[in-house]
């Protein structure tokens, strides 16, 4: 799904997806993370901030495994996670009760969030934790500005402002400060209004006249409780009348107002104008606003336009910037957090700080041993103090449980111990110990461990449960994710990342965004959410075409596509749509439906702009690295004229192409500049003295549509459509998505024939980082690949055995190498991918999909990779150890280089590299063949009965009993004239009905096939039926069905059941066949029993398939047009699911009862050329009208059954005995000469 994936650290899913979403690869599996626990979880990008509105969820596909109990979280940030909450409560979501069902949740209150968690908080207890999800919503806009406590935005509302008896004020707000002033508004008489925040809380002040001698004179309302927890709080204040109805998300309140009305607003201002109002102490505000809107003005747009009522003060930006913060929550009474104490000598104290935030009035913050002398340490919270004990008790702080952030430090130095609880508030205590207080080797926070050395943690007071962050010990931060990833410490019941994380670099070479994070001795980078990764988030997670998803055998979908890797572009969502000959790379923009024009009134033309979901120069980069792009443009009209005449101006035009476009004068299916239409192109327009359809002007409908493909003019940018405003003039356009294919970075490659051959090109620059990509194939022992040299430095990738891949470079502090080894030769003429990276902390080599190879830079040294000679690909300088072989794909710090064009003017290195099936043929799936082309492969998909980029995509189809499918084969075919020796029949069905006719098979000489599915071993037809142990295939579940004969030998599978092997007794010859049912039969020259089966037709859903070569869904479906195929009745295409696991298997004998559940259908019949499973009867025979047969009945558990009598195969009593039960397999032959068998 590119929405983005990402899980906790235990599983092993990272995918890509869009909303909305559906997590169920491929039909089936799902989520399953190794450890089932309460600290799994599973996260969702959804590429940008949306509106969600429900989820729903599955168990994992074919197990036993589901969520019962969960958690809804959601982030903006991909941080500082928040519960679903429902009536002022965290709502837990009830889960499923199997795999199969889905349970759909709809959100009594949507959410707006970029991310989405999942947190299981119970599962199956014969089970693990398995989830199936998709979750629902809508595009959501936004307009943000920021300030920085000081700035604000001033408006004079005296142009817009007439008196009214209704004002309306709706914003969002973000903020981690407790108190500003939101929003400050003066009107007559020096009266005021404000919103601030104070506490964490809205208060409503209002002021009457100037400033008041009495309190009287300023009414105050306070709304909401922890508004600065940095998540969007929504505001909305209402003025009807005299009343003022003030909302924060739930809560509201009501307050009465005299005669005030607006003429001033101020945002964010500690002052207003030149009023002598003042915020006092609660000082500017320091967060983010959204969506502020003025009856019904939008604000933040008149600021962005910087009208002239609008003045802007200090450092106001149009945008949210979101510190971020770390926190840790401790939930119950099993929390705990151990971190290891300063490993350094401490011969002057201690220093330990933190921030907590609770509700509790009691509970253990932190506690450590004293080593010197056997005592501790408790820094713990009680009757709202901070108390530190060791063998004294000191206070510090008050309302230290109000829900708000505070700060807490315990210091020891030259032998004073200093407890302080909010410092900038002055909450100090102080002792003089007798000595030194020294931590020992372990800190606990929130509690002590309930197993393990208890001797290290006592804990006499109750357990912490709140939220900490900012922990420090000694001044060094402490890094809460490598806790979490348990790279450090100990940790029982927590919830990570719940209140934020603070960057704590004073300088970052992290690239793409990357999140810098500080060590002891080194930085850290965090690549999360950036769409990179590596020391330096410098590599790009996502491939750089759709053509490469293919490639690496994925399907059609979204994904994220970075089209310069570790270049400047930023990653964009695309949705790739892989066909079986092309793989296209679709870019939607705003308005792809058909929209008919409605002019403005007074104007003779309508002006459209086009918005695309990717940015200009993402665009730029996906038409570039195509080999082919359009885009449809489809105008319907009736008396709308496009072009009017060859010389006047035209009445209507687009512009597109790059940098904003240009003006474009043709359409759709004509030459760039031609003036024309398609079918002035193509000669055959309406009226042969315009150029286009809509130019005759007639009062019919009409149409000109085509393809744009020329490259230099897409994507299309605006259309202008004139002559729309006449008395009858109509028209509707549309204008497709951008749609491109070919990839021509991908298979760019060169092929070298000598040792001494070589490419050259620039020197590469890449001082502080660098990466390198590219594949190759040969049957050389050994070869350079690539070399660049440097005075003193240099960087070379090579084969330096057919096993290994060597990377070495010089920066100055002395060769460094990385070496890549396979368990497989590396010369076996295949395609092997080899990406190496180098930056300033280690140096990376890969190779295929085996683990990278790395190895740390020196922590000192000199880190800029200087180079100045020619880069060499494919050999050296020296013209030594030079590679023969394919390279393609060579991409350095993401620009790839042109190979093909460099090899065209150098002689001995040819352009192109054929042979792509060797490594890539085992793609094509399910019989398709791998067909070599020029510059790619692709899957031949004829003898397939599936379909898609990789004969991956089931072909299915729900029937109805009216429905008959025929699929006829003319008289010339090979198989109407020859006689088949052997058949290969496949399909998948799924249905409940019983008896059913699931395929049918007739000839010319009147013989026939037929598969049923039948009740009870029912049957009056006199043939070879063949007896197989699986039942209940009538059930609704999907089942597979492989038969398989050639000459007398017979092989059956049933889904995944251990396949049989039968022998024919009769003739099975299948000649001169004439045409192939599916669903119900019209035939009326049938066997009458054979007949009235066909007759009742087939309910259920097909996939699938085939016989032998022929594929009548896929020609049904794919090709209706096709001469061969008649379809009456409904068809239509669907997904029929996937085939059902643990089927039982039964032995039909005397007293046993075969069947699972009473009443459904559960005998199998195989009969001539092949065997089914239970609930399925094949019958292949040559029907001859002169013999005559006599049936006898054969009791099955209480039922009839049919049996031949008269002959010598007719059954026993002992066989009569073994085939009692209500469902059993039965075997009986009838050959042409009367014969007959009972197996």
């Amino acid at each position: 799904v590119n929405a983005h994936l990402q899980k906790s650290a235990t599983a092993g899913l990272q995918i890509t997806t869009r909303f909305w979403l559906c997590i169920c690869p491929s039909g089936a599996g799902g989520w399953s993370p190794l450890t089932s626990d309460t600290h799994q979880w599973l996260e969702v990008d959804l590429g940008e901030r949306l509106q969600v509105t429900a989820v729903s969820t599955q168990g994992r596909y074919g197990s036993s495994d589901w969520l019962t109990v969960y958690l809804l979280m959601f982030s903006d940030t991909g941080h500082n996670w928040r519960q679903y909450r429902q009536e002022d409560s965290v709502r837990v979501f009830p889960g499923n009760s199997n795999a199969d069902s889905v349970v759909l949740h709809k959100l009594q209150h949507a959410v707006i969030a970029r991310y989405i968690r999942i947190v299981p908080l119970d599962w199956n207890p014969s089970g693990r934790i398995g989830l199936r999800l998709e979750t629902y919503g809508c595009p959501y806009a936004s307009d943000v500005v920021g300030f920085d406590g000081s700035s604000s935005l001033l408006y004079s509302l005296s142009p817009w402002w007439k008196p009214a008896t209704t004002d309306s004020i709706s914003l969002k707000f973000k903020t981690l400060r407790n108190s500003g002033v939101l929003l400050h508004m003066e009107g007559q008489s020096e009266n005021s209004l404000s919103l601030q925040l104070h506490g964490g809380k809205l208060l409503l002040l209002l002021q009457k006249g100037a400033l008041p001698a009495s309190p009287d004179g300023r009414y105050q309302v306070s709304l909401g409780s922890l508004l600065d927890d940095q998540y969007w709080h929504h505001v909305t204040m209402e003025r009807r009348g005299a009343r003022l109805d003030l909302t924060v998300d739930n809560s509201a309140t009501k307050k009465i107002l005299n005669n005030f009305s607006t003429t001033q607003m101020s945002v964010g201002a500690t002052h207003a104008f030149g009023s002598q109002w003042s915020a006092g102490s609660y000082g500017g505000f320091n967060g983010c606003l959204e969506n502020l809107s003025y009856n019904g003005m939008n604000l933040i747009d008149l600021a962005k336009r910087k009208v002239p009522q609008v003045t802007v003060k200090g450092n106001v930006t149009f945008s949210c910037a979101e510190p971020v913060f770390v926190a840790v929550t401790f939930n119950g009474p099993k929390s705990f957090l151990s971190l290891p104490g300063p490993t350094e000598s401490h011969l002057i104290g201690t220093s330990i700080r933190l921030q907590f935030r609770t509700w509790n009035e009691a509970g253990l913050l932190l506690t450590f041993n004293l080593p010197m002398h056997s005592g501790a340490v408790w820094l713990y919270l009680s009757n709202d103090f901070v108390g530190s004990v060791y063998f004294l008790c000191m206070t510090s702080g008050s309302a230290l449980n109000d829900g708000q952030w505070h700060s807490v430090a315990l210091n020891s130095r030259k032998g004073r111990l200093t407890v302080t609880a909010d410092e900038d508030e002055g909450g100090y205590a102080h002792a003089r110990p007798p000595f030194l207080i020294v931590t020992g080797s372990q800190l606990f926070f929130g509690g002590c461990p309930v197993e393990g050395n208890l001797q290290e943690c006592e804990n006499p007071f109750s357990r912490f449960q709140g939220c900490m962050r900012l922990l420090a010990v000694d001044r060094q931060s402490v890094d809460l994710i490598k806790v979490q990833q348990r790279l450090m410490g100990n940790y029982s019941d927590l919830q990570t990342d719940t209140c934020g994380i603070i960057d704590r670099c004073s300088r970052s070479r992290c690239e793409h965004g990357g999140h810098c994070s500080q060590s002891w001795s080194n930085f850290h980078c965090n690549c999360t959410n950036t769409g990179y990764s590596g020391a330096t988030c410098h590599s790009s997670i996502y491939e750089q075409s759709c053509e490469a998803y293919k490639h690496r055998g994925r399907n059609s979908g979204y994904y994220f596509i970075d089209m310069d890797g570790s270049g400047p572009i930023r990653p964009q969502l695309l949705y790739c749509n892989m066909t079986e000959d092309k793989t296209w790379t679709v870019v939607e923009h705003n308005n792809t439906e058909p929209t008919k024009v409605r002019p403005q009134p007074g104007t003779n033309q309508l002006a459209v702009h086009f918005e695309y979901a990717s940015e200009a120069e993402q665009l730029a980069a996906i038409i570039s690295q195509s080999e082919h792009c359009e885009q449809e443009l489809i105008y319907h009209c009736r008396r709308s004229r496009i072009f009017n005449s060859p010389d006047g101006p035209p009445f209507s035009w687009w512009v597109g192409g790059p940098n904003g476009g240009q003006v474009q004068t043709y359409w759709g299916g004509a030459p760039q500049g031609s003036r024309q239409c398609s079918c002035g192109l193509q000669q055959n327009c309406v009226d042969p003295k315009h150029q286009c359809n809509c130019d005759a002007d007639r009062n019919e409908w009409a149409s000109d549509s085509g393809f744009l493909t020329h490259k230099e003019t897409l994507p299309v940018r605006s259309l202008v459509l004139g002559d729309v405003h006449r008395p009858g003039s109509e028209s509707i356009y549309r204008l497709g998505p951008l749609q491109c294919h070919g990839d021509k970075n991908i298979w760019n490659a060169a092929f070298f024939d000598k040792e001494t051959s070589y490419l050259h090109f620039p020197t590469f620059h890449g001082e502080l980082s660098a990466d390198i990509s590219f594949l190759f194939k040969t049957t050389s022992f050994s070869g350079v690949f690539l070399e660049n040299l440097g005075i003193k430095d240099f960087i070379r990738i090579e084969l330096s055995s057919p096993l290994e891949v060597l990377f070495s470079f010089d920066v100055g502090n002395g060769p460094l190498e990385v070496r890549a080894k396979s368990s497989v030769p590396l010369n076996d003429n295949r395609w092997h991918r080899v990406r190496a990276e180098r930056n300033i902390k280690e140096a990376l080599l890969r190779l295929d999909e085996l683990p990278a190879a790395t190895q740390e830079a020196p922590s000192d040294g000199h880190i800029h990779l200087q180079l100045n000679s020619q880069l060499f690909i494919g050999g050296t300088a020296s013209r030594q150890k030079g590679f023969r072989g394919c390279i393609r794909s060579l991409q350095l710090n993401g620009v790839t280089l042109d190979l093909e064009a460099r090899a065209k003017v150098t002689p001995g290195v040819q352009a192109g590299c054929p042979g792509y099936c060797s490594s890539y043929g085992a793609l094509c799936q399910n019989w398709g063949r791998c067909v070599e082309g020029t510059r790619s492969f692709s899957c031949d998909c004829g003898p397939s009965a599936y379909s898609g980029a990789f004969c991956e995509r089931e072909v299915s189809a729900i029937f109805k009993s009216g429905t008959s499918l025929s699929y006829s084969l003319h008289s010339s075919s090979i198989l109407s004239d020859g006689t088949l020796r052997g058949e290969n029949v496949s399909l998948s069905f799924r249905t409940n009905q019983s008896p059913a006719l699931l395929l049918y098979v007739g000839s010319y000489q009147r013989e026939y096939l037929a598969l049923l599915l039948n009740k009870n071993g029912n049957n009056s037809i006199n043939a070879e039926i063949l007896r197989s142990k699986v039942r209940n295939l009538a059930n609704g579940h999907l089942h597979a069905v492989t038969i398989n004969r050639w000459a007398d030998t017979v092989f059956v599978q049933v889904d995944e059941n251990d396949g049989e092997d039968f022998t024919l007794t009769s003739d099975a010859e299948f000649n001169a066949i004439r045409s192939l049912v599916l669903g119900r039969i019209l035939d009326s020259t049938l066997d009458p029993e054979l007949a009235q089966l066909g007759s009742l037709g087939f309910t259920g859903c097909l996939s699938s398939v085939l016989f032998n070569t022929i594929s009548p869904l896929k020609a049904a479906l794919l090709h209706p047009n096709t001469s061969s195929v008649a379809v009456i009745g409904p068809l239509t295409r669907s997904v029929c699911g996937s085939t059902a696991a643990n089927l039982s298997f039964c032995n039909c004998k005397s007293g046993t009862d075969c069947s699972v559940f009473a009443g459904l259908i559960s005998s199998v019949i195989f009969v001539g050329v092949s065997a089914l499973a239970i609930t399925t009867r094949i019958i292949y025979r040559r029907k001859e009208a002169n013999h005559s047969r006599a049936v006898n009945v054969v009791k099955c558990g209480g039922s009839s059954a049919p049996a031949l009598n008269g002959s010598r195969n007719s059954l026993s009593d002992n066989q009569k005995d073994q085939m009692r039960g209500e469902r059993c397999l039965i075997a009986v032959l009838q050959t042409q000469s009367g014969s007959r068998r009972t197996i």
